[in-house]
């Protein structure tokens, strides 16, 4: 995992730590890219020689290949997606040596976000789904967890990780002659950005049938370094609203595929929905957060966005409730 901020603070043992912790982030790999070289045969270099699978095929020029192409660097975090990593504490000490053994190795770890930069813990889980607190594992072996974070706001992130474990001295014939709880903690930082930018306006349009109406509309821009895939965009109305999609599902009743837009980095895409007063509710009767008295803006609804990265992740963004004047 990139971004080492801090290395320990067991600095003042002096013997090494036998335990030792290496930090990876989870991400899907990609389709790796491969360039063919025109008219090769004619400078006498084999039509294979720029395949990234090379094949019986060699007439292919297809940009993509079958091979699967991992990750090189740490990557880009975005607010609305899960950032997933492994924590894995590895058991340095040589299987000859028998004079010493490790035991209660334990992993902590805790989230420091910009708005509580004292940390959060998380709750880490074990490659299988358990969550068991402590492990022994022998030499050359390591005990792992993953954690599962929701990025939910812009800015720095640093995660804390501690680890625990006994150190056993060895005296003849496999018996304990001391011991020594130690633990270190090293801290990893990463910047969360915006995928989404979102920009909203709402105006109210003439009344029908004594109820006010008002059309909300916004703008999408992606921000980021790779395509996003629209699941779907909607609003969730306040009451006594409703809301009604005026995009691409506006025929979402039938059984036909939705033809959800795809936006390319910097490629921006407007939105807009019908909200309409229903008869007979009265928004009073729902707590929701009010607004000063004096103010004449009516409370429209909350914005909720959700989409997949081009390798198939989960990303959601909801706004803050959004209002229009009368």
């Amino acid at each position: 995992m990139a971004h080492q901020r801090n290395q320990s603070v067991g600095e003042g043992l002096k013997t090494p730590h036998s335990v030792s912790l290496k930090v990876l982030r989870l991400s899907r790999p990609s389709l790796a890219q491969q360039y063919p070289l025109p008219n090769s045969q004619d400078l006498g270099i084999s039509p294979k020689a720029s395949l990234a699978y090379p094949s019986n095929n060699a007439n292919d020029k297809f940009l993509i290949s079958p091979v699967l192409n991992l990750p090189e660097a740490f990557g880009s975090a975005y607010v609305g997606e899960t950032f997933s990593c492994t924590l894995c504490a590895n058991n340095e000490l040589d299987p000859s040596d028998t004079s010493r053994t490790i035991s209660g190795v334990r992993i902590q770890g805790e989230m420091q976000t910009p708005s509580t930069p004292v940390g959060a813990p998380l709750e880490l889980a074990g490659p299988e789904g358990g969550n068991e607190e402590q492990a022994s594992p022998g030499p050359g072996e390591s005990l792992q967890k993953i954690l599962r974070f929701e990025l939910k706001e812009e800015g720095n992130h640093v995660l804390a990780v501690t680890v625990t474990y006994t150190e056993t001295t060895l005296a003849g014939e496999g018996k304990a002659a001391s011991g020594r709880v130690r633990t270190f903690r090293k801290l990893y930082q990463f910047v969360a950005q915006q995928l989404l930018s979102v920009r909203t306006k709402a105006g109210e349009l003439s009344r029908k049938a004594g109820t006010s109406r008002f059309l909300l509309e916004a703008q999408l821009e992606n921000l980021g370094e790779s395509a996003v895939s629209f699941e779907a965009v909607t609003v969730n109305a306040k009451p006594p609203f409703k809301s009604t999609s005026l995009n691409w599902d506006m025929d979402g009743q039938g059984t036909g595929p939705l033809n959800a837009p795809i936006l390319n980095p910097r490629d921006i895409i407007q939105v807009a929905f019908l909200l309409e007063q229903q008869v007979g509710v009265d928004e009073e009767n729902y707590n929701v957060e009010k607004l000063s008295p004096g103010d004449t803006r009516r409370i429209l609804g909350q914005l909720a966005i959700q989409w997949r990265s081009a390798l198939g992740d989960r990303g959601s963004l909801s706004t803050g409730w959004l209002t229009s004047r009368r």
